[in-house]
């Protein structure tokens, strides 16, 4: 009986991913801020696959929640053998009109939590013969992103922090592995309030979580170092390295700055 842990389970590319493990037979433990819509997820993922669904209500930005989800998860560690670093978010708005404290949460959540999660289950998933860590990074972690500033940034940071993991843990039973989506069908350019040629720009190239979710798990157990789902978001990934970044900047900067500057929480699993 192997079991998978999963942050950001509620909704969105978490969802999907808890989902593509249990239809692969996976037991889950999914962790979420949102508990009410936790709850709904793995009552529905239990009945669908006839797996063991365990759910923990935990902020990630939270001091202690990295304590709280280890103890939590003790009693499985024998048995998890995968874990899915998933959660995640971004502020859309100018950088000086977003307050600092939540500035501060996108670091906590997108990369302490992170950094903690993988450093607290490296010894429990040593235990295995083969053993899988997925990081979450995004296409933007390759590119500078004017009014997502900080998500991108920490982004970037997830990207080379899971490579430079990776190599050191090569020689492991680990297999490493970092996730980039792109534009997903999420509550993401809602919760931002983007304006219509954003949303009509995101809707022609949108995937579903679903398939973004099959790509990931079919990636991460085939030992990929970086998995960037669909065609275009492979495009958007490694051409703006051939650009002059002032370019580059110029173009996300004109997408994604906010009518107004009014800051939004942007929910990105």
């Amino acid at each position: 009986m192997s079991y998978a842990l999963v942050t950001g389970a509620a909704k969105g590319i978490g969802k999907a991913i808890a989902a593509e493990l249990a239809a692969r037979n996976y037991h889950l433990l999914l962790v979420d801020f949102d508990g009410n819509t936790l709850a709904a997820t793995a009552e529905a993922l239990a009945a669908q696959y006839h797996v063991n669904v365990h759910t923990l209500h935990q902020d990630l930005s939270e001091p202690d929640a990295l304590l709280h989800i280890t103890a939590w998860t003790s009693s499985w560690h024998d048995q998890l053998n995968v874990v899915v670093n998933n959660a995640g978010y971004g502020l859309n708005g100018a950088f000086e009109n977003s307050s600092l404290p939540e500035q501060f949460n996108i670091i906590d959540v997108n990369i302490k939590a992170q950094v903690g999660l993988s450093y607290a289950y490296i010894p429990v998933l040593r235990k295995f013969q083969r053993a899988y860590l997925l990081n979450l990074a995004s296409t933007t972690a390759y590119q500078t992103v004017p009014y997502l500033n900080i998500y991108a940034a920490s982004k970037a940071f997830a990207l080379s922090f899971t490579r430079g993991l990776r190599h050191e843990l090569r020689d492991s039973p680990i297999s490493v592995s970092a996730l980039s989506p792109g534009s997903t069908d999420t509550d993401f350019v809602n919760r931002a309030r983007m304006g219509d040629a954003t949303r009509k720009l995101a809707d022609r190239f949108n995937m579903t979580p679903e398939k973004v979710a099959s790509i990931a798990i079919d990636g991460l157990f085939k030992g990929k170092a970086e998995i960037i789902p669909g065609f275009i978001n492979k495009l958007n990934a490694f051409l703006p390295k051939f650009f002059p970044k002032t370019f580059v900047e110029k173009i996300a900067g004109n997408i994604y700055q906010p009518v107004g500057q009014t800051a939004e929480i942007v929910l990105t699993t």
